[in-house]
């Protein structure tokens, strides 16, 4: 056995695919969008003249334009190809980014991150939706955990860069999101299209079809089962984005540290988060029922988080947050590969595309719910303890809400094999 399938299962050659290679590359700038900011929006306070409370938009900024844009290109990729659009994504990425080093005005800081996210709508859905299209059984689960650890790597090293340099200039690190343009250009000229394009033309001049694939959705959504599934997707996102949004506050003003300590504490939930989900094709094809898992992960997120708000110690933080990571990467994998596999082909990229479009709408709205209730309640306590109690509710409220949502889905009909 070699040492690759020894650390990621029998099922891990696809990555020596060059499909799936590509698709791994431009995986690494969805994350890097969002995380690359969150260890240094303690230090954006002064140079972009803005609040603790407000600086939180930069990340709503970044994920609002998935709610409404994820749907549409969903749809629009299962009729017309995955590729155009993850170009496209890529270019807004990469090109906002660089842009927001150039200007200190707070408006257009959001604006440049509006952009970004206009391109982050078009990436991780799309590459999860061509991840189901390529494989199946435990070879799909196995691409998702991969492709979530590349992910949870970016997170690690992204925001430890990121913490270095904002103590240099503020703007050194919006030059990271430069290194999203040369992989556009590996997209354009490596990348085969997962879905025929003789099919997409087809599928557009005959419009029967498409209404069949309606009905199809309708069908496969009038289970209980996949209701509940395209919910709970959303439910992680909120204590990620919770403790991403509000990290840096956390360490610099509760526990006296630095922005770098800030990127360490983010930088050790990705590498967990990265190693566990690297195990979910192995724990797919050992295990018959995923609920368990799904349930232990989601104490581990939630209890974790806990123990970092709750820590004076910077080691005892760190721990606490390797264990939300852990529980992360399997919720985000697992969940991720359930609901490529309730989706039919003709649907898929639109069933995975709802349910991160959901994913986007707790993320997007999260900084902005919690910072309001920040904002009200440090009149009263002050900051630091409101920041604390508003965060440990967070992270009790939605591990009970993923636990009752799970045990639901036990006691739900199945779906027929004959919709797959």
């Amino acid at each position: 056995m070699s040492l690759q399938s020894y650390i990621l299962g029998d099922e891990s050659e696809i990555i020596q695919e060059r499909n799936f290679q590509v698709l791994l590359l431009a995986n690494t700038a969805g994350p890097m969008g969002f995380v690359l900011v969150t260890p240094i929006l303690d230090s954006l306070i002064s140079p972009f003249g803005t609040s603790a409370a407000n600086i939180g938009l930069m990340m709503s900024a970044y994920t609002a334009p998935s709610i409404v844009l994820i749907p549409m290109i969903g749809y629009l990729s299962d009729r017309f190809g995955r590729k155009p659009f993850m170009i496209l994504g890529l270019l807004l990425i990469g090109f906002g980014g660089v842009s927001i080093a150039f200007t200190t005005n707070y408006s257009y800081v959001l604006a440049l991150r509006f952009v970004q996210g206009l391109g982050s709508a078009a990436i991780v859905p799309i590459i999860v939706t061509s991840i189901g299209d390529e494989y199946d059984g435990s070879r799909e689960a196995t691409g998702q955990g991969i492709r979530f650890t590349v992910s949870g790597l970016t997170q690690m090293f992204i925001p430890l860069i990121a913490g270095v340099l904002v103590g240099i200039a503020w703007q050194y690190p919006f030059f990271i999101y430069a290194s999203v343009l040369p992989m556009t250009l590996m997209v354009y000229a490596w990348y085969d299209e997962p879905i025929s394009t003789d099919r997409c033309h087809k599928e557009e001049a005959n419009p029967s079809i498409v209404g069949s694939r309606l009905e199809l959705f309708q069908d496969i959504m009038s289970y209980r089962r996949a209701k509940i599934m395209l919910l709970i997707r959303g439910l992680p996102g909120i204590v990620w984005v919770a403790f991403l949004t509000f990290n840096s506050i956390i360490v610099v003003q509760l526990m006296d540290g630095t922005p770098t300590q800030a990127g360490i504490l983010a930088g050790g939930a990705s590498l967990t988060m990265a190693i566990t989900a690297s195990q979910s094709g192995r724990m797919t094809s050992l295990l018959d029922s995923r609920i368990n898992l799904l349930i232990v992960a989601n104490i581990a997120m939630g209890g974790g988080f806990v123990v970092l708000l709750l820590s004076s110690s910077f080691i005892i933080a760190l721990l606490g947050i390797a264990g939300t990571g852990a529980g992360l990467g399997v919720l985000y994998s697992i969940y991720r590969s359930v609901i490529t596999t309730l989706a039919p082909d003709p649907i898929r990229g639109s069933m995975v595309s709802i349910s991160e479009a959901f994913g986007k709408f707790t993320v997007t709205f999260t900084p902005i719910v919690l910072g309001a209730i920040i904002s009200a309640l440090s009149t009263q306590i002050g900051l630091q303890l409101a920041v604390q109690l508003v965060c440990l509710a967070t992270a009790v409220t939605v591990s009970v809400a993923g636990v009752v949502c799970l045990v639901v889905v036990t006691r739900s009909p199945t779906i027929p094999n004959t919709y797959q």
